[in-house]
């Protein structure tokens, strides 16, 4: 098959530094101060405002665009895993081409054929996080829809539909995110159709930059924590 020890060494490289990202964030008290998680809070606020108005227009308008950005990043997808399979069909055009380039390019069929499925299911997984994120985004339209008037705001009832639609909310923000971590994980992966080399430093490079946008970026100082306490503490970290 020809492929090396350190094509193996940065496969489980990029498998161990996914896996151990994804985890941080969604299962440590380090991932609780994310960007996604300080943006956690406000989709709480914004649901207990939302329970204040009797006019709800806005709150539609957002959600239809939350919707239409998760159906879109779908159908990308879809695009992308058309894309791989084309790759992996053409294998034996491809190759002549890309040896040709002065870029040190050696593989085999075999290997060449393994790396376009690792990229294809990349992209199916991103698919299906994708997709059930928006219906997850649709279900809490319907929870949206049924909120209680304003006037039962302060009910019992009334606090665990906020509750409730607030675990659903963070539920399709958790797929969304993991489909999109998928999407920049894929970028890295690239690497590896240049050699095994490349493979390793472009996985450190997305792990340095997503992890510089959930904890060091400028939008997430602007998103400090203000005091306020949220009653639902999920994470949906990316």
């Amino acid at each position: 098959m020809n492929y090396s020890l350190i094509d193996v060494v940065a496969v489980g490289f990029f498998i161990l530094e996914w896996t151990t990202y994804a985890i941080t964030l969604e299962h440590t008290a380090y991932g609780r101060d994310s960007l996604s998680a300080r943006m956690n809070v406000y989709r709480e606020v914004w649901i207990r405002r939302l329970l204040e108005r009797e006019a709800r227009i806005v709150d539609t308008h957002i959600m239809t665009s939350l919707q239409n950005g998760t159906a879109w990043f779908a159908s990308t997808t879809l695009i992308a895993i058309g894309g791989s399979l084309a790759l992996l069909r053409a294998t034996n055009e491809v190759m002549p081409m890309l040896q040709n380039l002065p870029i040190g390019f050696s593989a085999a069929p075999a290997l060449w054929e393994i790396k376009c499925m690792g990229l294809l299911l990349i992209f199916v997984y991103a698919f299906f996080k994708f997709a059930w994120s928006y219906r997850l985004f649709n279900y809490v339209a319907i929870l949206i829809g049924a909120m209680p008037l304003a006037s039962q705001r302060d009910t019992p009832e009334a606090e665990a539909h906020v509750l409730r639609t607030v675990r659903l909310f963070g539920a399709a923000a958790r797929q969304f995110n993991r489909g999109q971590r998928a999407f920049f994980f894929a970028l890295g992966y690239l690497g590896w159709f240049v050699s095994p080399w490349v493979f390793l430093v472009s996985t450190a490079a997305v792990v340095i930059v997503t992890w510089r946008r959930q904890f060091a970026s400028n939008a997430w100082r602007a998103m400090a924590p203000t005091g306020y306490a949220p009653v639902n503490r999920q994470n949906p970290a990316a």
